[in-house]
């Protein structure tokens, strides 16, 4: 496959597909661009145009993010001619994504993939978010993402796009797991990554931090974009 220096509609692992289908990857929390890379060339191979810019998560109040960072890359996938605008976001970007959606719509027959996201708000953050070396490797966005009923993920309205949550339930830190109630994956609960208006929902066993790299979560992923569900039924929680 032919490299290429654009970081703008074509990927970093090849030319611009023919499809008008494109995605929009979302990294997590101090994380960057290169977190989604393997889930990128998954979805090249597949087909899709991949816009995978990153955005500064640490610097930045979520709201500036999604509607000038986000937005920017929505509107660069219009510019392109773009059918359909899907969205794959791990933990934050699941949040950016629900913000943008407050006010704005995508195509018709664009979905969304939320790879462990804080739907519901973090424990974590419930417990860390007054010390400052959390304050300062997580900057403002990391002091929204609370439980607490007003928090920035529990104030949000349901959205009419059609969106799938997978999630993981294991924990490299048993600390992390003791503070967060029930099945978790290190960051998440399984129950606060649920959303009311979700189409499917995934269970696997994998942690919050490489859970965008599981081989299953990519296939699944894929299988949500093209047919609104996933392949195979969730565990129940």
């Amino acid at each position: 496959m032919q490299k290429q220096t654009s970081k703008h509609g074509k990927s970093q692992f090849g030319l611009m597909n023919s499809s008008r289908d494109y995605v929009i990857l979302l990294h997590g929390m101090a994380r960057t661009k290169y977190s989604m890379s393997k889930l990128e060339k998954y979805l090249v191979e597949n087909g899709y145009n991949v816009i995978n810019t990153g955005y500064p998560s640490t610097r930045e109040p979520v709201e500036t993010i999604s509607e000038k960072y986000f937005a920017d890359m929505v509107n660069d996938c219009i510019k392109k001619g773009a059918k359909k605008i899907h969205i794959v976001a791990h933990s934050l970007g699941g949040i950016v994504t629900r913000l943008y959606l407050q006010n704005h719509t995508l195509p018709i027959g664009s979905r969304i993939v939320m790879i462990s996201p804080p739907n519901k708000g973090s424990e974590l953050v419930d417990a860390l978010s007054d010390l400052f070396i959390y304050k300062w490797l997580n900057g403002p966005a990391g002091q929204v993402l609370g439980t607490e009923p007003d928090s920035l993920p529990n104030k949000l309205k349901p959205v009419r796009e059609e969106i799938g949550v997978i999630t993981g339930d294991f924990s490299f830190n048993p600390l992390f797991s003791w503070i967060i109630p029930g099945a978790d994956d290190g960051k998440v609960s399984v129950e606060r990554a649920k959303l009311a208006e979700m189409a499917d929902f995934l269970v696997v066993p994998s942690s919050h931090s490489f859970i965008m790299r599981n081989s299953e979560v990519l296939k699944q992923v894929v299988f949500f974009l093209r047919n609104g569900k996933f392949q195979k039924e969730t565990k129940k929680y």
